[in-house]
Order: C-alpha cells, then sequence, then structure tokens
C-alpha cells in the first residue's frame, strides 16, 4: 500500500469511528456535553500537555548524551517541538520523528540518531503501560494485579534474552536507561511527562464537568491512552472517543460525556502542538539572523 493510500485508509477510518461513536451515542447528548465547555479547563489542558514537550526534549536529550550523541539543549527543544508538531498535524504519528533523525545525522551516524529517538519514545510507552496496569489492578483485584507483574517479568526476561542474542542492543539500554548518572533524569522525568499527559486528559474531562476521582483516572485514562498506539487511524482520533466511551462507564462515567471530553483532550493536544513547536520557531528565527551576512561598511 502506497504512503498516500495509507494515510487515505486512516483518514476514513478515523472519519468511520468518530461518525460511528457519535451516531451510536447520540449527537445531542454530545453536543450538549461541549456547549457547556469551561474554556479555563480547555486552556490548563492545552498548557499541561505543552509543558511534557520540553521534558520530552531533555529526556531526549539525556538519552542522547548518554549515547554518546552531543545534542544541545536549544536544538534538542527546537527539534522536538517542530516533530510533536509534525507528528499532531500529519498522518502516521512519526514523520516528525523521521525528520528529526534526518536533521541530527550529522551529529553521529543516522543509525545512532535513529536509536536516541525509538529508546525516548519508548521509555514514554513503558510508563504508560505501567501506570496502566496499575490502574487496571487497582480496579479488578490483586489477582489481576499479579497477573500483570507476571506478564511484565515475562516481557523483561524475553527483552532480556534478546539482549543476549544482540548483546549490543542490550549495552545501548543499559547505557541510555540504567547508567548511574543517567536513571535518575530517566526516572524522574518520565513521571513527570506522564503526569502532564495524564492531568492534561483530566482537565480536558473537568473542561466538560467530569470531575474523575484519582482511583478512577489511573484506570481509564492511560487505556484510554494506548489505545492511541493502534496505528489505524488518524493520530488516534476516533479510536480514542471509541474507547472512552466503553471503558468509562465502568466507572459510572457516561458514555457521551467520555466521547465530549476526548474531543476536547484532541483538541487540547492540538493547541499544545501549537505552543510546543515556538521554541522551533524562535531558534529558527535566531539562526537565521546569525547566518545573516553583515551589512556592508561604509
Amino acid at each position: 500500500m502506497t504512503a498516500r493510500m495509507k494515510l487515505i485508509a486512516r483518514a476514513l477510518a478515523s472519519s468511520g469511528l468518530i461518525v460511528a461513536v457519535i451516531w451510536h451515542f447520540g449527537a445531542g447528548d454530545i453536543l450538549a456535553d461541549l456547549r457547556g465547555l469551561s474554556v479555563p479547563w480547555l486552556v490548563v489542558a492545552c498548557l499541561a500537555l505543552a509543558l511534557q514537550i520540553p521534558l520530552s526534549a531533555l529526556r531526549w536529550r539525556v538519552t542522547a548524551q548518554a549515547l554518546g550523541v552531543p545534542l544541545p539543549r536549544a536544538l534538542a527543544l527546537s527539534e522536538y517541538g517542530l516533530s510533536v508538531l509534525v507528528n499532531t498535524f500529519l498522518p502516521g504519528g512519526v514523520l516528525g520523528d523521521l525528520g528529526r533523525v534526518l536533521r541530527m545525522r550529522h551529529m553521529r551516524s543516522w543509525q545512532m540518531v535513529a536509536t536516541t529517538v525509538v529508546i525516548e519514545r519508548l521509555a514514554g510507552q513503558i510508563a504508560l503501560a505501567a501506570v496502566a496496569a496499575v490502574g487496571i489492578g487497582l480496579w479488578y483485584g490483586p489477582g489481576v494485579a499479579l497477573a500483570l507483574l507476571g506478564a511484565g517479568i515475562g516481557l523483561v526476561g524475553i527483552a532480556y534474552a534478546l539482549g543476549q542474542v544482540a548483546p549490543r542492543l542490550l549495552d545501548i539500554i543499559s547505557r541510555a536507561w540504567f547508567a548511574p548518572q543517567v536513571w535518575p533524569a530517566q526516572l524522574g522525568l518520565s513521571m513527570a511527562i506522564l503526569g502532564c499527559n495524564l492531568f492534561g486528559f483530566w482537565a480536558a474531562s473537568r473542561a466538560v464537568g467530569i470531575v474523575i476521582p484519582l482511583e478512577f483516572a489511573l484506570f481509564i485514562l492511560p487505556v484510554t491512552l494506548m489505545v492511541m498506539l493502534i496505528p489505524v487511524s488518524l493520530n488516534g482520533w476516533g479510536l480514542r472517543e471509541g474507547a472512552a466511551a466503553f471503558l468509562w462507564p465502568v466507572v459510572g462515567i457516561g458514555a457521551q460525556s467520555a466521547v465530549a471530553a476526548s474531543l476536547v483532550f484532541g483538541t487540547a493536544v492540538a493547541g499544545a502542538a501549537l505552543l510546543g513547536a515556538l521554541p522551533w520557531a524562535v531558534y529558527s528565527w535566531q539562526k537565521r539572523a546569525d547566518d545573516r551576512p553583515p551589512a556592508p561598511q561604509g
């Protein structure tokens, strides 16, 4: 399938899913929740989601430096902001990351730059999965929690076995995540980034009048966000709304309100991407000013 056909297929999937969800759960009720939108809470959601962008850029820089890629802080903030902007508004969710790799390949081999990008993104997904597992365990009981823990241990074992087959991979992950001078920053930044993401979704829900208790939030929000990783729609649109509509009623939140909250969250993500691109705009302007030839004298 060509890139254009994939774009069309994902656009149709997102559109179809959103239409199906709204039709099934009632457009009138969803619109009623959206009409009562609290703009201040929407702004809070945007700001929380925007804050995670520079924090992610710093995590990328920590990863890059641990692997010997000399990534300056200003450049990391600029490139990451542009990457999120492209990933948010273009299909696929990885075009911005590919752009980062291409533009940064002069620092070391493109393979090593790509490795820093993949490892940084993977750290975020692992943190999200871990919180989702904790939330599911809290909701469904210790039996499920132990089963998830066992599955996690099994995955670690598989990863270790793969590392024995490919020792260079194990060495790279060890240096990037577990080196004594690295792991505190990796852990702290990952917790802060995930907190921004979950709080952004909570604030988006608050914008349509939903107050989610913490024990519910740790269950429904990470699981809803994880559904967005399935690569069949445009940046998770449609999948996220469907997951919210079917999952959130488990904790007593109406499906219509859940869909409205998810739509507001998607809007906040778009606004955050625009805010997150400001460092790139400033960096590009400063670079053009520095590269401009001096005016002739006399």
